[in-house]
């Protein structure tokens, strides 16, 4: 496995060679810094942890003082464990968005945009009840019978129905990765990425 972690930017387009349109999200990757190494020996697992983004020193505690101390790192906005990382690197090493190659495949992971609460048609995609015109008055999203009556007299857990929508962890398999800008930490892939812009994600192949 590698990965970076990083901020999306936005969604733009861009041509390829044959003059068609790719829809694009624009990530900022990296620059991110490795702050701790674990082995089989010490921690009972292999994995790599890498910092990204900037962090006000007021705002860290003194037990992550001393651990970005081991590393010689400045505090980081963010912190993510990559497991049996494939590139080789060491302690305060700089790892940058060319580890990644342009037509490669990623996943995504971000937090997906909060919608608040929302109906079962928006929430589930239900069709609604019924027909418009004939003699509905305002049933039209309404999500129908949710259980029977005097048996089992109760609704069964997992009923879907209304409720807070959105702001959950999310994952986007098998994106590719379109273009890498090195000198700007900027990738370009295709298709739609999880989260807000500003908002950090988790770019692992």
């Amino acid at each position: 496995m590698k990965g970076l972690l990083g901020k999306k930017l936005g969604n733009t387009s861009i041509f390829n060679e044959e003059g068609k349109m790719i829809p694009v999200t624009v990530v900022e990757l990296g620059p991110c810094y490795v702050t701790q190494i674990k082995t089989e020996e010490s921690d009972g697992y292999d994995a790599v942890q890498l910092g990204f983004g900037d962090k006000k020193e007021k705002n860290v505690s003194k037990a992550m003082k001393g651990h970005y101390a081991k590393s010689k790192v400045d505090a980081c906005a963010k912190l993510k464990e990559f497991k049996s990382y494939d590139v080789e690197v060491s302690l305060g090493d700089t790892v940058e968005c060319d580890i990644f190659e342009e037509g490669e495949t990623v996943n995504v992971v971000g937090v997906s945009k909060g919608k608040g609460f929302q109906g079962v048609v928006k929430r589930h995609g239900f069709h609604g009840v019924g027909d418009s015109t004939h003699g509905q008055h305002n049933r039209n999203r309404a999500p129908g019978s949710i259980g029977a009556a005097s048996y089992p007299s109760r609704v069964f857990k997992g009923m879907r129905m209304a409720g807070r929508t959105g702001g959950d962890r999310t994952k986007v398999k098998n994106l590719t990765v379109v273009k890498v800008i090195k000198d700007r930490n900027i990738v370009l892939i295709k298709g739609a990425v999880p989260g807000s812009k500003g908002s950090y994600v988790i770019v692992e192949n």
